[in-house]
């Protein structure tokens, strides 16, 4: 399993190790030994899966206090992440990383980093461990298309299937006052 930061310098990106043959593959997909020796914060305490069409697009999320393992088991997703820390020196800054079941990449999303996900394949099932319970008191979300974030989807327009949920979400700017997470 190889653990590498991402240019945001929180994230992680974790590619594992994959043994295949003609038989299939096999591969381990957590490791409390190997997260924690590159320093990152475990302690999940839910796992929850999706399963979403192409152009499915779901995001910006993100609850305070949470951290996300995140993979994509079948198919293939586009997967964003935007750092919210108020006073990072990368703040409103976003990463893409294609997470599919060929690479069997994850994404390591720490608290106070936005996550969300369009799908590119037919079908996608991502799968994530998080360290907090979901509190729908607690969630939030700014718009997945905010201009002065700059997200680059790689499907736009009517090929994206977005919920009105997300569709009314504020801008980044607009939810700033009132981020909880603070750059240390």
């Amino acid at each position: 399993m190889q653990i590498s930061k991402t240019a945001l310098n929180a994230p992680h990106l974790i590619e594992p190790l994959v043994h295949g043959d003609e038989r299939g593959f096999f591969l381990e997909t957590f490791r409390l030994d190997k997260l924690a020796e590159a320093g990152l914060d475990t302690g999940f305490v839910q796992d929850n899966q999706s399963r979403s069409r192409r152009g499915v697009l779901r995001g910006m999320h993100f609850q305070p206090g949470q951290v996300k393992l995140v993979r994509c088991v079948r198919g293939a997703i586009f997967d964003a992440i935007v750092d919210i820390r108020v006073g990072s020196p990368t703040f409103g800054q976003w990463e893409g990383f294609e997470l599919n079941d060929e690479t069997h990449r994850q994404l390591f999303v720490p608290n106070g980093f936005a996550h969300g996900f369009c799908v590119l394949s037919e079908v996608a099932d991502v799968t994530y461990k998080v360290t907090t319970y979901y509190d729908p008191n607690t969630e939030d979300g700014f718009r997945f298309d905010d201009p002065a974030v700059g997200i680059e989807w790689p499907l736009t327009g009517d090929q994206l299937v977005v919920s009105a949920r997300d569709l009314g979400s504020q801008t980044l700017e607009q939810i700033t006052p009132s981020l909880p997470f603070n750059y240390a």
